[in-house]
């Protein structure tokens, strides 16, 4: 084999097929369940409430963490990376399901993940690396305003005359509106579950905070007969499985409409998965394969799309938790999805009873978490990397993810290029 050829293989080997090359044993194993199951319970609350806040069912939100997840790990060029649904899609895939509905929706899902496919395929996947990262920390911090914003209305318990809007501003003029008839149990139940979770989180940080977090809420809403909506109340419950894969519905106009937020979705996820698996490498000290995590990011889109799921990423919070609960190889991964699978069959009737409200609270505690403050401060502070800072966090929050990055990255290649011309002419 000659070195372009082996240096190919290596590229778009999966990180599974190279642990069991190097040694896998049931030790391993062991530590794999254990990381698995804990990552399946702190997925459990979390892939539920973004597909709430996307606008669609909670069970398409397990289906994307089952079959997404379960091809993130064994086909993924990150060792420990998990994938699943991720709260930095939520203003896409609702905003996609608004204009496009579900049908729309999975046809864009699908259409993301053979562009992903294509990205790795043509050795693209170091590319992302080049977006600054003042344009990064704008993006993060202005989803996570956006999915705070989305989640005000379960939060208070609003009631609205007319649909949520979903852009930023006229949302909260909406939103003001209906301020006066707050259900105070909902926020209450909310509340009880941004503190709990904090709690657990800072005494215990093990401990799966957020399922203790809605597990209490929903237990207080039981026995106190709190009028608040329910899971139950707004869906109906959720299966006991998966349903059969089927196609989405394809024509040619519908193609053509979905492209701009397939591109979209493509961008984000890109990122979003190779920022993740570069989290994982730093923790670890291992390396990524960025082109096969590509590949896999979106097979696992493609999956995802025909089983009716919304859109995968690799997922940061998960991946460090995988980390930190001793995950070995992506068998950890893999078996999270299993163990989900599992909680779905066995335990579907339960989640009729948690509060809308609790699931509100926790994405509001993941905003808190992703947006990086601390460095969002430190980067202002200078006026270049502040400007491209300030100007991808404010288009993401009032116009739209793309717009945002677009802006962010052509400020900061005007700032380049000036400098570099200030020292061509210093020469």
């Amino acid at each position: 084999m000659t070195h372009a050829a082996r240096a190919a293989s290596d590229v778009y080997r999966p990180k599974l097929a190279t642990a069991f090359a190097e040694g896998y044993g049931l030790q391993d194993l062991r530590k794999d369940a254990v990381a698995g199951l804990t990552v399946a319970i702190v997925a459990l609350p979390l892939s539920m409430a973004i597909a709430i806040a996307s606008g669609v069912s909670p069970d398409r939100g397990l289906y994307t963490a089952i079959i997404g997840g379960f091809l993130v790990s064994a086909l993924g060029g990150s060792r420990y990376q998990i994938g699943g649904p991720a709260g930095a899609f939520i203003v896409l895939v609702a905003a996609t399901v608004a204009r496009f509905g579900i049908d729309g929706l999975a046809l864009t899902v699908l259409m993301s993940g053979a562009m992903l496919t294509l990205l790795g395929g043509l050795r693209l996947g170091g590319l992302i690396r080049h977006i600054p990262h003042s344009v990064t920390v704008g993006f993060t911090a202005g989803i996570a305003v956006t999915i705070s914003a989305s989640q005000l209305k379960d939060l208070f318990g609003l009631t609205l005359a007319g649909r949520e809007p979903g852009e930023f501003l006229p949302k909260m003029v909406v939103l003001a509106r209906a301020a006066p008839g707050a259900n105070l149990a909902a926020f209450a139940l909310a509340v009880a579950v941004m503190v709990i979770a904090a709690t657990v989180r800072r005494w215990r940080p093990l401990w799966p905070a957020m399922l203790i977090a809605v597990t209490a809420a929903s237990v207080a809403g039981v026995l106190l007969h709190l009028p608040v909506e329910t899971i139950g109340s707004r869906f109906g419950g959720i299966p006991h499985g998966l349903p059969a894969p089927h196609l989405p519905r394809v024509s040619w106009p519908l193609v053509l409409a979905v492209t701009p937020a397939a591109l979209s979705f493509t961008l984000l996820g890109a990122i979003e998965s190779l920022l993740s698996a570069v989290v994982a490498d730093g923790m670890t000290g291992r390396q990524h394969r960025s082109n096969m995590e590509l590949i896999a990011q979106g097979i696992a889109n493609m999956a995802s799309s025909l089983f009716g799921g919304i859109s995968v990423t690799g997922t940061i919070a998960r991946t460090a938790t995988n980390i930190r609960a001793g995950g070995r190889s992506p068998m950890s991964g893999m078996l999270h999805a299993v163990f989900l699978l599992g909680f779905m069959l066995v335990a579907a009737p339960l989640a009729s009873y948690v509060p809308v409200a609790a699931l509100a609270g926790v994405l509001v505690v993941v905003a808190w978490n992703m947006a990086e403050k601390a460095e969002f401060a430190r980067l202002v502070r200078d006026w270049r990397t502040g400007a491209a800072l300030i100007a991808t966090f404010g288009l993401t929050v009032v116009r739209d993810l793309t717009t945002g990055i677009l802006a962010g990255c052509g400020l900061a290649i005007i700032f380049w290029a000036v400098e570099r011309l200030r020292a061509w002419q210093a020469t």
